[in-house]
């Protein structure tokens, strides 16, 4: 699409509330980003940064831009992630404030702007679509985009192919297939990059398994909870001992998510999956029984089992949310105390991921360059991300590397390192089922389904409620 007719389309979405994207399927309506990706930089590990060796990348010069480049690289994003990345690892940038930073003589200005009721991009899409006007000093120069409406972006000409930029394929080689599949557009071209890998794991109460299992040893564990089946009956076990198997059927929803067989639609019509509904009938099941819960994420009640009076034994998560969104640095919490434990769980998934974008039009190409290049692919700004912030990073040798190194291993797991789980799930991960309508689709499922688990309605009436509300976002969609 050229990107005079896709300003014109994008510019009718958003007056009609709907944000339409490239291509014959439009993209997700403006709906809230995923609320996991705005909590899991809210809690930053302090103690890792604090223990983090001296960045010995960071003494190198950072690359010298063209003189015909611009002295103001204006960065898009929602949340503080990024800009610490930035901060703490790449060669040469400078602090000057919450809101600008240097880097040699170019003035660096952070757009920060919460993802809460989609302002993050509702905020972006108004600035690209402005962009080809704007002046040289206010032109967005890279931007941020996450796993749940990446493909918006993705298929425009407002992202640059990264080719563009002068990154090769050979550079690119250590990355994740995946990470580089999900911002890959319909000609081929790769759109953006990411320094970090998102696939999950099962996180295990240690002193519930002791309790339940006989053991916290993670082939112990891990054979309790194979399967879905035999992960039902060790509910029924941890229930019986006063445990919640998982604090919500909302920890499990990504997992069956990520193994679906089919995308959520097929030329125009809403197509729930067969494993989709098994996660509705699993879940039913579980609630029923007492079992669990049907919390939201990031709510008060889910956040209980984060302590040992909250009974919980699992959450289901990457490693974003083991380090940084289960209260690891508040006294008296089971990660606080190195309390929780991971193994693969029944399936493998990912959960979330956070990817660079040049905005096409950016007058600093090559600056923008060099910040996905420093912190994509060399391998020692990489290794120190891992280090100073216990992020999984989109460097396969690093990784391999950690894997076997005591060094890495996580405090809130008891001194398990779980990275060996996380190199063998980001191999596996398979994103062929992606569509633009994944994060609109997610969550009115979600939502819709929670009447019927609460007993609020039938699973019919519950599946009504869901395609309706995904029609009404969606008009060009049919069921």
């Amino acid at each position: 699409m050229s990107k005079k007719l896709l300003s014109v389309v994008l510019a009718s979405a958003m007056a009609a509330g709907v944000l339409a994207g490239c291509g014959s399927t439009p993209a997700p309506a403006a709906a809230p980003a995923p609320a996991a990706e705005e909590k899991k930089e809210e809690a930053p590990a302090e103690e890792a940064k604090e223990e983090a060796p001296a960045e010995e990348a960071k003494e190198e010069a950072p690359a010298e831009a063209a003189a015909d480049e611009g002295k103001v690289l204006n960065i898009y994003c929602w949340n503080e992630e990024f800009k610490s990345r930035l901060t703490d690892h790449y060669p040469g940038y400078e602090e000057v404030d919450a809101t600008n930073g240097k880097i040699g003589d170019v003035a660096v200005k952070w757009n920060i702007t919460p993802s809460t009721d989609n302002a993050y991009q509702n905020n972006l899409d108004e600035h690209l679509l402005g962009q080809e006007a704007a002046a040289a000093d206010d032109k967005i120069d890279l931007f941020l985009v996450e796993a749940d409406y990446a493909l918006k972006y993705v298929d425009t000409d407002y992202t640059m192919p990264v080719a563009d930029l002068g990154l090769t394929a050979d550079e690119l080689a250590n990355q994740y297939k995946y990470t580089q599949d999900i911002m890959t557009d319909s000609n081929g071209a790769l759109k953006g990059v990411s320094w970090q890998g998102c696939p999950g794991v099962l996180i295990y109460n240690r002193e519930a398994a002791k309790e339940v299992l006989g053991s916290d040893d993670p082939e112990t564990v891990q054979a309790a909870v194979a399967d879905w089946d035999t992960f039902v009956k060790t509910a029924a076990d941890m229930k019986a001992a006063g445990y919640s198997v998982m604090s919500s059927v909302n920890d499990s929803y990504r997992v069956y998510s990520n193994n679906v067989s089919t995308p959520w639609v097929v030329d125009g019509k809403i197509v729930i999956d067969d494993n989709l509904m098994k996660w509705v009938d699993d879940s039913k099941a579980l609630v029923d029984a007492g079992e669990t819960g049907t919390h939201a994420l990031w709510s008060d009640d889910w956040s209980k089992g984060f302590y040992p009076d909250g009974k919980v034994f699992a959450y289901f998560g990457p490693a974003w949310l083991i380090n940084f969104s289960m209260a690891a640095d508040t006294e008296g919490s089971i990660a606080n105390a190195g309390g929780w434990g991971a193994v693969e769980g029944p399936q493998g998934f990912f959960w979330g991921g956070t990817w660079i974008a040049a905005a096409q039009g950016t007058d600093n190409p090559t600056l923008v360059a060099d910040i996905m290049r420093q912190l994509t692919t060399n391998e020692q700004i990489m290794t120190d991300i891992v280090k100073a912030d216990s992020d999984f990073v989109n460097n396969k040798p690093a990784m391999e590397a950690a894997a076997e190194n005591d060094e890495y291993a996580f405090k809130v797991l008891g001194g398990q390192n779980p990275l060996a789980m996380f190199c063998a799930g980001a191999e596996k991960i398979d994103l062929s089922n992606l569509s633009p309508y994944d994060q609109g689709c997610n969550e009115a499922f979600q939502n819709a389904m929670k009447n019927y688990f609460d007993g609020n309605s039938t699973k019919e009436e519950a599946l009504d409620i869901f395609y309706k509300s995904v029609v009404e976002k969606y008009p060009e969609l049919t069921y």
